[in-house]
Order: structure tokens, then sequence, then C-alpha cells
């Protein structure tokens, strides 16, 4: 039997795997690309029927058509999209900044590429270059040595150098330096052993005038034979563990330890130990960061704190402001540190 000549045809069912292209979306509706783009961007002020909205938008999703916002946003000049420079990505000092970088960005609804150069000056350079060849608004380089302006906002995280077109959000370290040895002033120690910082952190010589300016104001002695130097390139313990070692080894006496950051202090807690030796009772450790691994170890560890998470965010507000011409921050902003008092430090024990 013959089927009937009007009989609809099954409607095609397309299945679509890739994203399509708006002239491929215009092919299909057999509309202007033009005409698509006003209906899904919402531009206003254009007469096209409801009808025929409904019916793009409806195509648009079917097709899975994506638009590019990145030719859109490079077409306003907006890609709301921030870099950041870090050295490395492990825990501690750089990560807990970037915590409130990542938490006031996604307020603010931006995106940000995050690119890591293990303190290499060629690798600076050229992600930077990267960065602005993405269409990044402004840049936030944290414990990075810059050296030039760039043609965009930029903040530094513990950046010290005067750069035009640079931010930089700094620690105070004179008060840094007050705090640490003024506690183990006031707990009886005088023979105190110092770690130096890695001489391509950002503030490792800030940190060591500070505390040389205050040592001598209270007659504390810095023998030389009692500072030692980190160079190691890595943010486990094991930063600060080889160098107590290396000290114990000397027999130079001391009761207490300034350490450069904490994850070196949880190290020469360790070391101490390994050699018998009982913090606080024999040696007192003090840290600085107030990472949030310090109020866990054994003992708890007294530091110097400075508001990591908030520094991130008081950088990332300082950028937006400069990016949309809300507020002028100036050159410098100038955070202030505190002291954490633990179970890490105690009194001078007499003998």
């Amino acid at each position: 039997m013959d089927k009937p000549t009007n009989a609809k045809r099954p409607t095609r069912q397309l299945t679509i795997h890739q994203p399509v292209s708006l002239k491929q979306l215009a092919a299909h509706l057999g509309l202007n690309p033009g005409t698509i783009s006003v209906v899904l961007n919402d531009v206003p002020g254009r007469s096209i029927s409801q009808a025929t909205r409904d019916r793009i938008k409806a195509a648009a999703k079917e097709m899975n058509y994506q638009p590019s916002l990145l030719a859109r946003s490079l077409r306003n000049r907006r890609t709301l999209t921030i870099g950041i420079l870090v050295p490395e990505l492990g825990d501690g000092y750089h990560t807990e900044v970037m915590s409130g970088i990542g938490d006031q960005l996604i307020n603010a609804g931006y995106f940000y590429f995050t690119a890591h150069h293990r303190h290499q000056p060629r690798l600076v350079e050229e992600y930077t270059r990267m960065l602005l060849g993405r269409g990044a608004q402004g840049i936030i380089a944290i414990d990075t040595a810059l050296e030039h302006s760039i043609p965009i906002p930029v903040v530094a995280v513990a950046g010290h150098r005067r750069i035009e077109g640079v931010t930089n959000v700094v620690l105070d370290h004179a008060k840094a330096g007050e705090l640490a040895l003024n506690h183990l002033y006031s707990l009886g120690h005088r023979q105190i052993a110092f770690m130096r910082g890695q001489i391509f952190s950002s503030d490792s010589d800030e940190r060591w005038k500070g505390l040389t300016k205050v040592a001598e104001g209270l007659g504390i002695e810095i023998k030389p034979e009692l500072v030692v130097s980190l160079d190691r390139d890595i943010t486990s313990p094991e930063l600060g563990y080889p160098v107590v070692r290396q000290l114990l080894a000397s027999n130079q006496p001391f009761t207490a330890i300034v350490a450069f950051n904490d994850i070196s202090a949880i190290g020469a807690i360790r070391a101490l130990q390994d050699c018998n030796l009982r913090v606080p009772a024999d040696v007192s450790v003090i840290g600085f960061d107030n990472i949030n691994a310090a109020a866990y170890t054994l003992p708890r560890l007294t530091t110097i704190s400075q508001p990591l998470a908030e520094i991130g965010r008081i950088a990332t507000q300082s950028l937006l402001n400069r990016i949309h011409c809300t507020a002028i921050s100036g050159d410098e902003i100038t955070v202030q540190p505190t002291l954490v008092v633990r179970e890490s430090t105690g009194p001078v024990q007499s003998t």
C-alpha cells in the first residue's frame, strides 16, 4: 500500500558535540550574523521581534554556541582578567597571599592567570609579555623582582623597588624586628642565632636591616658565627633543618633562634629535637609569617604575624582601584605586623 503523500517527514534532531561559530549559527537560522550578535549580547534599541529573539536563543543553546568573550572583551578593552606572578605554588607564604587575591577577584567578577617563575628573571620577563598578550588588565607580582615599568597597572606584594606605575604593598619590617627581639630580650635571651633569607627573596634585605637595627638598640651582639644564610629554593621545613644542624655542629652557644620564616622555623625545631634539645626549655624559636601550620606544630610556633590573606586582598583592591580609576593608592602601602606568642619561646633556663 502506498504511503500518504501528505505525511510529515520526521524532524531531524541535531546532535552537536563541538561549539559552533557565529557564522554557522547564522547559516542554520537563515539570519544575518549581526542580528544574532545583537540578540545574544542583549544590545538595546534594536527592533527585533520577540519570536525571532526566542528562536535565536533556543538555537544557540541547542547548537552549543559559545560567544568569543575574549574578542568581545578586547574590543571593549575590558577582559576582566588579572595576571599573577609568583615564584612558586607550594605551601606557605605565597599560597596564603594568593588565597586573599583569589577571594577578592572572585567577588569582583574577575578571572586570573597564575604564572610561577622560580625567581628566574627570564621567566619573569617572558610571562609578563604573555600576560599582556592575553589581555590582562593588571598584574599582581608576589615576591617578584620587577626590573622596569609595565604598560598596565601593577601591584607588587613585598615589592621594595621604586618603579613607575607600580604600587608596593610591604610589611613594616622595622616594627617586625622590634616585636621579635623585644620578645626574646624580655625572656632573658642575649645569645641569639639568626637566619638570613635567600638573596632572591624580596623581603630578605629589609627584614635583616630591621633586625640589626633593633639588636643594636637593645645591645644584642649579632655574632657572625651565629648567623646562617638560607640559599635553597624550597618551601618545606627542610629549608631550616640543615642550617641549624650546621649551627649546632659549630658548638657555639645560643639560647634562641630567629628564623627567617615559619617554614624554616619548623625545620629548625625538628633539627633541635633530633639533637635532643628541648624547645623552648633549651632553645627558643621564633618564626615569621604566621602561616596556618604554625598553630599546629609541636610545640606551637611563636611567630611574627603578617596578615597574608589580608595583604592579598589589599593588593587586589589597590589594583582594581587603579584599573577603574576609583582611588589612588600611592607608591606604597605599609601593613603592620603583630606578635603571636605560642609555645616555642620561653624564658632562659638558669644553669
